[in-house]
């Protein structure tokens, strides 16, 4: 392979190909190496070992040791923001840990958490904190930059004051306002990272308010104008951000503990607040260089770098952030990470190849900021400070026409710059596009965007290359509205990705070549969408398009045990008619005996319902449902249940109120309102399903279907029923749609809301369909939803009359059942239609697939099969003996995580931030004899598998039976000390023997036979034991186990019980604040606002008695 052929391959398929040239013999074993020591492991540090891995690897030149100041491997800081919903740092890692020691031997090590003290030029060596001298034929220093503090502010030291650099940073800001929830965050700075930190804080959602203090008139001032600036600050505020502008922070106020307690502007106004982020620019970190004699800039700092990016000293370059070349620092990755290519090409190619240069960076940006697009590209400021840079041609001319102008200059002051804009500025759809062009419209100079940044690709190539526009400017924005860019007209040589540099050409031919089969290995081998990801939907659709003209097909399948896409199975089991597991994976698997895995399990058995709307847990399909649908309700973290009976459109009797109270009475239930107006009553035990379910149908009540991917709720208002605004009968609607479809399972869960005015209390549009009220009839809105990713929904159709929205929603709803993908909300289903919501109009309104009457048909024959499912367990005896706890014993085990009493009501304690890491596994065990465990019989031998959970002494194992074999492991997942196991769904992959279960908590997968069993496949920390385990002639499962006291002692469930003591409560603060603060009319849960108040338990306490509304009191 040439290096010109393997400069495309990408650094995350060095794995792979370093084992293949192992394997062929064409890895040097002995040639005389260079050690390449790194000083930092961010992002331009990851980057330039990259890069010199991927250029070196079949000349083995190099040995590389990068040392790397943070705790974590290089991780993407661009990408930091997310950490807030994760908390996963591994998330956020660029390379997995094994990719580090997969390179050739000996070529790759690394040191964390290591600071570089010295550089000891004379001897080529550094020195770090950890006492080790590490000597370097070749050092490169990436050690990036610092957040600025403004250590002149009093109470810059102060406890509460942050700044946003790293993920220590985040794990501190996080610490810290979950002691202070409900009050007022600040951010000081209105650039990038200051909207990233406002955002970050916000999203926390402890802060009551966050507020963004700017010292200039708008925010963005780098990169927008005041036009663009305030814009933005229009937006961002709408989506809650305070924006303060024109302030200075003057001083830091704290309390007597020296936490934040507000801030002091310049001009003597004072804000209250509990914390402050600075997000106010970076330093280069050059104190190691200065220390060391290397040249540094004087004015701004950084490490002085030529053109090759050699600093004063022989061997020793600088690259990324602490690099200073032509006494400019850059704080975007993008010119780093071009220094690292040029660096690294230097090293490895230019014995064969004109040494490349770092030339002036491209400083275009394009991100999206709070829900905000921002793009600026090019000479974005050239009509406010002059054009750093003409076209050759119109250099010459602005020369000669100001040496003719020089006298003139002299008197009538400097000329305007030699620079035309053309703004477009739409306040409606807040889109501002301001666009910058030489003085004859000829060529493009650079620009400026918000709302609508689409053309982004097309415009910074046409200023990278200064060539004469074909067309008229004002053309450049008329024409910019065309939907979404498909990349037919970007050259080869377009950059597509900012962060990474990649073009088109890049994606292209990673695709043709056969090395890239998916977006995935796209993103893995380019690079691409892997810095901030707003590049992401221009490479789908470059890979798509790319694969189509390849005669490809862009795969979508469900799992590896199928090669269909779920739209796919659904249309084959529809036509085929295929109602049972095996008989899907006999004419769609790959392994027609495959037991399937977690993944595709649950997608047949909601296709399997959604057509044919048979019981969950006959014993065919039991197997295929996640541990909600099998038990029929939503597991918790202590492993008990919710329970939550249907309350159509909200609407309840006080019949029906008294039912709900009295078993949650009965059964110690937490009760709780839901967002979709019902009652939720938490805490519920397995084996007090049945009873709770029992006493709740009785009462004339039936399954919510919570627990289901399905409809949960059509939300409502009062509408005409009460409301003297309302102009439509919200509840009357609400009612009968929820009526209609509920029960209904589909790819995802759907809500539904009814408004019945344009006041929207329903809060419809947010919902999978929502209809609001007009004066003639509903408008019908789709395709909305809250959670992670909230999306607004959209207009399917104006004023349709009350008795035309049940077949519009049929077809909708239907259509959707039947295309979208495995667990695929409406809204991302709408987007991924060709067309959008404008193609679903024309099928569901204007039946362009003539199969309006079939979708319709298809929800006529779901609707009129409806049963109550618990209804069914009830009645059925079979059904009843799965809601037991053990198969072995009636005993039971309660509360393995000890309650918390709080506001009168239980709930499990907190669960502790670690897994448990002991080697459950490997445990050595005195002696192991064979037990019998459980009858035989209990086990049923279908193709999905089946488990029981059983109890020795006080420890809970988990039994399995697949295909006529048995496995034994230990019941709790260590991940959250959840004893569920044995719920969990069972995979398998057949090819390479194994077989696992899947915790239904948290999918930590775990290996169930073989030298594997008892390994995490996902999870390297946590491990479980396993036992071997066999059935015998006399009807018994045995199981080989120690003594019960030895069991007890490493598995026992009152071992692993989690305690409340192990966590902190986290507003233990907070209600101190409140303690002093003494809020007006605050008063006791428990307590009345009335002298002679009995309170509500007293209150409570007599009516059941029969003291009061009652003469006879009620039966508990």
């Amino acid at each position: 392979m040439s290096n010109s052929e393997w400069n495309d391959a990408e650094a995350n398929k060095l794995p792979e190909t370093v084992k293949s040239l192992e394997a062929n013999g064409e890895i040097p074993k002995d040639t005389k190496r260079k050690r390449v020591v790194v000083v930092g492991l961010g992002m331009v540090g990851i980057a330039f070992i990259e890069k010199l891995m991927k250029y070196d690897v079949k000349r083995r030149e190099y040995d590389v040791i990068v040392i790397g100041e943070e705790a974590h491997l290089a991780y993407n800081r661009v990408g930091l923001t997310s950490f807030f919903q994760h908390r996963q740092v591994e998330n956020l890692y660029l390379n997995p840990k094994e990719w580090y020691s997969s390179m050739p031997e000996g070529s790759l090590n690394y040191h964390l958490n290591t600071i570089v003290t010295e550089i000891v030029q004379d001897e080529k060596v550094v020195k770090t904190s950890a006492g080790d001298t590490v000597p370097y034929d070749i050092l490169v220093l990436a050690t990036g930059s610092d957040a600025l503090l403004p250590r002149h502010t009093p109470g810059h030291d102060a406890k509460g004051v942050f700044v946003y650099r790293t993920i220590e940073d985040l794990q501190k800001l996080i610490e810290y306002s979950a002691t202070r929830r409900g009050t007022t965050g600040a951010v000081v700075g209105g650039g990038l990272l200051g909207l990233e930190a406002a955002k970050a804080m916000m999203d926390l959602e402890d802060f009551g308010q966050v507020k963004l203090i700017e010292r200039n008139r708008w925010v963005l001032s780098r990169q927008l104008d005041g036009d663009a600036g305030g814009m933005v600050v229009e937006q961002v505020q709408a989506l809650g951000l305070d924006v303060l502008l024109s302030k200075r922070v003057g001083k830091i106020l704290t309390d007597e503990d020296n936490s934040v307690s507000g801030v002091v502007f310049e001009d003597g106004e004072k804000m209250d607040c509990s914390c402050v982020c600075f997000a106010i620019g970076i330093k280069a970190r050059d104190e190691l260089a200065r220390k060391a004699g290397i040249k540094c800039a004087d004015r701004g700092g950084g490490i002085v770098v030529k053109p090759d990016l050699c600093t004063s000293v022989p061997d020793i370059y600088a690259i990324g952030e602490c690099a200073s070349w032509e006494n400019q620092t850059f704080g975007l990755i993008a010119p780093g990470v071009e220094m690292a290519d040029v660096l690294a090409f230097n090293l490895t190619q230019a014995k064969a190849h004109v040494p490349r240069k770092f030339k002036r960076p491209d400083l275009s940006t394009k991100l999206k900021l709070l829900g905000v697009e921002v793009a600026s590209f090019g000479d974005f400021f050239a009509d406010r400070d002059g054009p750093k840079q003409l076209p050759v041609r119109v250099a010459k001319k602005e020369g000669v026409t100001e040496s003719r102008t020089s006298i003139k200059k002299l008197t009538d002051g400097p000329a305007p710059p030699p620079v035309k804009a053309l703004t477009y500025k739409d306040p409606f759809q807040q889109i501002y596009k301001k666009y910058l062009f030489t003085m004859d419209g000829k060529y493009l100079l650079g620009g400026m965007m918000i709302g609508d940044t689409k053309d982004y690709v097309k415009l910074v190539p046409m200023v990278k290359n200064q060539k004469p526009l074909e067309i008229p400017p004002s053309e450049l924005i008329i024409g910019a509205s065309k939907g979404d860019d498909d990349g037919d007209d970007l050259d080869d040589d377009t950059q597509i990705c900012s962060c990474h540099n990649v073009s088109k050409g890049d994606v292209v031919k990673s695709v043709k070549d056969g090395t890239c089969k998916s977006i995935g290995d796209v993103k893995s081998c380019t690079k691409a969408g892997t810095g901030c990801g707003g590049c992401m939907p221009l490479v789908q659709t470059i890979f798509n398009k790319t694969m189509t003209s390849m005669g490809q097909e862009v795969k979508n399948h469900l799992c590896p045990h199928f090669e269909y896409s779920r739209a796919d199975l659904f249309n084959i089991i529809y036509v085929k008619k295929l109602q049972e597991f095996q008989d899907v994976m006999k004419e769609c698997g790959k392994d027609p005996t495959s037991t399937g895995c977690e993944a595709c399990k649950p997608t047949i058995g909601s296709i399997v319902s959604s057509l044919f709307n048979k019981h969950l847990l006959d014993e065919s399909r039991r197997g295929l449902q996640d541990t909600n649908d099998r038990f029929l309700a939503n597991i918790q973290r202590n492993g008990t249940f919710s329970v939550i009976p249907r309350v159509a459109g909200g609407e309840i009797t006080p019949e029906k109120l008294i039912i709900i109270g009295t078993v949650a009475k009965k059964y110690g239930l937490y009760t709780k309102i839901t967002g979709g107006q019902r009652i939720d009553m938490f805490g519920a035990k397995k084996q007090d399903l049945i009873s709770i379910w029992t006493e709740l149908v009785e009462g004339g009540m039936e399954s919510g279907h919570a627990y289901a991917k399905s409809l949960r709720t059509v939300k409502s208002c009062v509408g005409t029923t009460w409301c003297r605004f309302g102009i439509g009968d919200s509840v009357g609607m609400a009612v009968r749609l929820e009526e209609r479809y509920k029960s209904i399972r589909g790819p995802h869960k759907f809500k539904g809301g009814v408004s019945g005015c344009v006041r929207e209390c329903a809060e419809a549009q947010n919902k999978d369909f929502g209809l609001i009220a007009t004066e003639k009839g509903f408008n019908i809105f789709v395709g909305g939803n809250g959670g992670a990713k909230p999306r607004h929904s959209e207009l399917l159709a104006k004023d349709v009359a009350p008795d035309d929205i049940i077949p519009i929603l049929d077809r909708y709803l239907s259509f959707y059942i039947r295309t979208a993908d495995k667990l695929q909300r409406t809204a991302r289903w709408i987007e991924n239609l060709p067309g959008g919501i404008k193609y679903l109009q024309e099928v569901i309104l204007e039946d362009k697939l003539g199969i309006c009457a079939d979708l319709e048909q298809q929800m006529v024959d779901l609707v009129g099969s409806y049963f109550c499912e618990w209804t069914e367990v009830i009645k059925n005896p079979a059904r009843r003996a799965l809601f037991s706890q053990f198969a072995n014993t009636s005993d039971n085990i309660v509360d393995t995580i000890e309650p918390t009493v709080e506001r009168g009501q239980a709930r499990p304690s907190y669960w502790p931030q670690d897994s448990v890491k002991e080697d459950f596994r490997g445990t050595k065990w005195t002696e192991l004899a064979w037990q019998p465990i459980v009858l035989a019989a209990e086990f049923k031998d279908t193709p999905t598998g089946d488990s029981k959970a059983v109890k020795r002494g006080d420890t809970q194992l988990a039994v399995f039976k697949v295909r006529g074999t048995y496995y034994c492991t230990q019941q709790m997942c260590p991940h959250k000390r959840a004893f569920v196991l044995s719920d969990g769904l069972i995979g398998d992959d057949r090819e390479k023997n194994k077989l696992w279960v899947s915790c239904p908590y948290h999918k930590r997968n775990y290996e169930l036979g073989g030298a594997d069993a008892g390994k995490c496949g996902n999870d390297d920390e946590v491990n479980i034991a396993t036992f071997p385990v066999e059935e015998r002639e006399d009807g018994w499962v045995y199981v080989k186990l120690p003594p019960v006291e030895e069991l007890d002692g490493v598995l026992g469930t009152e071992k692993w019980r989690i305690k409340k003591s192990e966590t902190d409560d986290p507003y233990v603060e907070l209600d101190k604040k409140l303690k002093t603060v003494e809020m007006k009319g605050r008063k006791s849960t428990k307590a009345s606002h009335l002298e002679s108040g009995k309170g509500q338990e007293g209150a409570a306490a007599a009516i059941l008695a029969g003291g009061e509304r009652g003469a006879g009191g009620l039966d508990w």
